[in-house]
């Protein structure tokens, strides 16, 4: 009741800190209604406060103080409890809101940016914040997953009620407003109290490992920026997708007759097994493995390049076909069907605990897996567009890997070539195959760019091979040169291996772990695949902070100019904008706000571009 809910918020208040947790009717918090929210200060003891709780076959007819009425005659009632009794939303939320705004106490969440997105679209704003998901990733990042059962498991010994557990599964599945008082309490409430008890764990191991300053520089700071962002959404045209979705069915189907053609007969061109059959058995080509579990041939991507590189045309094509029937099910199909109803945007969550570098992963849609070089993904771009009054901007980091590359392993000609805004391509094409930067010619500076890149994910000759389309030894011929001009990398390489052998773990120039489980794995291919990691992985995850860095930095720029120009999108390297009309002198103070993100010895340079839809800003 309400006196009881008094007396928790003024504890919370009186403690400075009070971990908190939302129940909804869904995961997309752009959508999700509140049912009720959770609240734990002390360990062992959490309360839940139910708002929005229903019986099965009865909409609410409620009183003041959300008592359910006798359900109509005939009216299917399922008895949650002798009385369902709540305190209205707006009562609730009037009483929570002060306590949620306070600035003197801390609220703790579990992926606390679901509930700051969830409470946003009822007016209140949580601050200040802490988060036990991204305690575990600065602690751990690439050991384990970071959801709460996980966690709980793992460090307090308790595994938690399990979400199915409460609101049933497949055709018994309910949302969590049906989901009887009692069972609501012990879950959401005993979730409250993991989050409080995982913070007291946590926190003191984030000071003695000496990583509070990847949490405090990068990661919190970061969540109301992705929250807004999050918020924000971005501005889809659904009529041009449907477009789209129909150009690409008409390839698709064109792609499948010429395969069967090939092939000589039809055949299921997505079952691995036929189209193994078909590539193996019935045309011979060279090279099929069995996989000892299926006993199919694999016909992964990789596979299906090298023959495709090799001259044979079925394999190419069936790449093709791949690439667009991906395009058409996960984004022309999809994004009309995700643009939101309130707001006529799509709106992306972004995942802060996936990836083991630190990067940010996109998901529900995922936009950052467009292809940018490919005509079909630039298709998809032009169809996020600017709202009137607005253009779309991008700011993109050029070569930030390579040019963290040339600082970390102290290479003096790269540094140099950067630092005079050479053509690094060209630059390294001259440096290895003895001709000068103007005798460069395209195919020389494509093999060079091919290597840069290359060498920094630890290519193997064989995979330099099928990219360039040249023999193995020649690769390696190319690899070994590359090392011999800069002897620097292959240090900087063998000194990161050593070290995710010695710690389990390589860290980024901020501090960052990012663990290679895998290092030390007895098999060869999967501890190659951990050594490919372990060289990336401190390029790739100082690149994740610099533009991090560069988000917090921006959005704070944004708030305090009262400009109308929002941050919409993060991919990868690149910040996408809604830029309003007349705040065009944003644009340098954007390239100038990202480029001074970080103090490297080598320049940082972003280039932008702008338009009336994503494509044209590229």
């Amino acid at each position: 009741d309400i006196q009881t809910l008094k007396d928790w918020i003024a504890r919370a208040t009186a403690t400075g800190a009070v971990a908190f947790d939302t129940e909804t009717t869904g995961l997309d918090a752009m959508t999700a209604d509140l049912v009720g929210f959770s609240l734990s200060v002390e360990a062992g003891k959490a309360c839940y406060v139910p708002l929005a709780h229903k019986i099965k076959g009865e909409e609410p007819a409620s009183d003041l103080f959300g008592q359910i009425a006798t359900p109509p005659s005939g009216g299917e009632l399922t008895v949650q409890s002798e009385n369902l009794t709540q305190i209205p939303l707006e009562h609730a939320l009037a009483l929570i809101k002060p306590l949620l705004e306070d600035e003197a106490v801390l609220k703790i969440g579990q992926n606390i940016k679901y509930d700051m997105l969830v409470l946003r679209r009822y007016g209140v704003r949580i601050t200040p914040i802490g988060d036990t998901m991204l305690l575990s990733c600065c602690l751990a990042a690439g050991a384990h997953a970071h959801n709460m059962d996980e966690l709980s498991e793992r460090h307090l010994g308790i595994k938690p009620v399990a979400f199915k557990e409460v609101t049933g599964s497949g055709k018994s599945h309910i949302t969590f407003d049906y989901v009887p008082l009692e069972e609501a309490c012990r879950y959401a409430a005993e979730d409250a109290d993991i989050t409080l008890r995982l913070w007291q764990h946590l926190q003191p191991q984030l000071i003695s490992e000496k990583l509070v300053a990847v949490y405090e520089r990068f990661e919190r700071p970061l969540i109301p920026v992705l929250v807004a962002m999050e918020a924000a959404g971005v501005k889809v045209d659904t009529a041009r997708l449907r477009t789209l979705s129909g150009e690409f069915a008409v390839e698709i189907r064109q792609l499948e007759e010429e395969i069967h053609r090939l092939a000589g007969h039809p055949f299921t061109i997505g079952s691995p097994k036929q189209l193994g059959e078909v590539l193996y058995d019935e045309m011979q080509l060279p090279g099929g493995k069995k996989s000892s579990k299926s006993g199919a041939y694999a016909t992964g991507a990789e596979i299906l390049e090298e023959l495709a590189a090799a001259g044979h045309a079925l394999p190419e094509k069936v790449l093709e076909w791949r690439q667009i029937s991906k395009l058409k099910s996960t984004y022309t199909d999809t994004l009309v069907k995700q643009v939101n109803p309130q707001t006529g945007r799509v709106h992306t969550s972004y995942g802060m605990a996936i990836a083991s570098t630190g990067r940010l992963s996109s998901t529900d849609p995922n936009l950052q897996n467009i292809p940018i070089r490919s005509e079909r993904g630039r298709k998809i771009r032009e169809a996020f567009i600017a709202p009137e009054g607005y253009i779309l901007l991008s700011a993109d980091y050029s070569q930030i890997e390579l040019r963290l590359l040339a600082h970390v392993a102290d290479i003096a000609p790269l540094k140099q070539a950067f630092a005079e805004g050479r053509d690094i391509h060209a630059a390294t094409a001259s440096q290895m195959f003895g001709m000068p930067v103007n005798a460069v010619d395209a195919e020389a500076r494509r093999k060079a760019k091919t290597i840069n890149f290359g060498i920094i994910y630890g290519i193997s000759a064989h995979g330099l091979a099928v990219r360039l389309g040249i023999g193995r030894k020649q690769a390696a011929d190319y690899i070994e040169a590359y090392f011999a001009q800069y002897p620097g990398i292959r240090a900087y390489m063998e000194a990161r291996k050593e070290e995710a052998r010695e710690k389990g773990y390589v860290t980024t120039l901020w501090g960052r772990r990012c663990h290679i489980p895998g290092i030390r794995d007895k098999n060869p291919a999967r501890r190659a695949f951990s050594e490919r990691a372990a060289i990336n992985a401190p390029l790739q995850g100082s690149a994740a902070d610099i533009i991090k860095r560069a988000m917090i930095d921006m959005h704070r720029l944004l708030i305090e100019g009262g400009y109308a120009t929002r941050m919409l999108l993060q991919v990868h390297d690149e910040l996408v904008f809604e830029l309003k009309d007349g705040e065009e002198s944003l644009i340098p103070l954007i390239q100038k706000t990202m480029e001074r993100a970080a103090d490297l010895s080598v320049p940082l340079r972003v280039e932008t571009g702008s338009g009336s839809h994503w494509g044209a800003a590229h």
